[in-house]
């Protein structure tokens, strides 16, 4: 296994991105979302919810504080990590973050439109998905196959 520290989440965004810049210009933004967890337990509903932070660096980080707003279904992809420091009164504390490395609206309940950005040298972004160079016109996203249906959901 070549990466053994990778997770999927999917929540909702708690608050609209922050864009930064570091001090050498390059962009982050800062991301907060919450996952829900519902299951029945004696017969009723219970529902728990975990609050987790990323981050994502440079163009990913542009196109995140563009297109994404707070109350957004989103699913993101990265490694976990964790950050230690010592408060001024000298007590220990962590956190772990998700170092994010993809990330994306949800469809399953909501529609979206995919718009492709040039890269710097000339090609797209996008992880060489390939495609041919328009100006930067909307390009259809390629569909993805679903593998979580529910008992009562037909895979079709």
């Amino acid at each position: 296994m070549s990466n053994v520290n990778s997770v999927t989440l999917i929540g909702n965004l708690v608050e609209d991105p922050e864009l930064r810049f570091t001090p050498s210009g390059v962009a982050m933004t800062r991301l907060r979302f919450a996952v829900n967890k519902r299951y029945q337990s004696q017969g009723e509903w219970q529902e728990e919810t975990s609050f987790f932070g990323g981050t994502c660096w440079r163009d990913m980080a542009e196109n995140v504080a563009e297109s994404l707003t707070k109350g957004m279904r989103v699913i993101v992809v990265g490694e976990l990590q964790q950050r230690s420091w010592e408060t001024q009164d000298g007590d220990k504390r962590s956190t772990i973050d998700v170092d994010i490395k993809e990330l994306g609206p949800s469809v399953r309940w909501a529609t979206t439109t995919v718009t492709r950005t040039p890269r710097a040298d000339g090609g797209w972004s996008g992880g060489g998905q390939g495609g041919a160079q328009d100006g930067g016109q909307s390009q259809p996203a390629a569909p993805v196959a679903r593998t979580d249906y529910g008992p009562d959901e037909a895979p079709f």
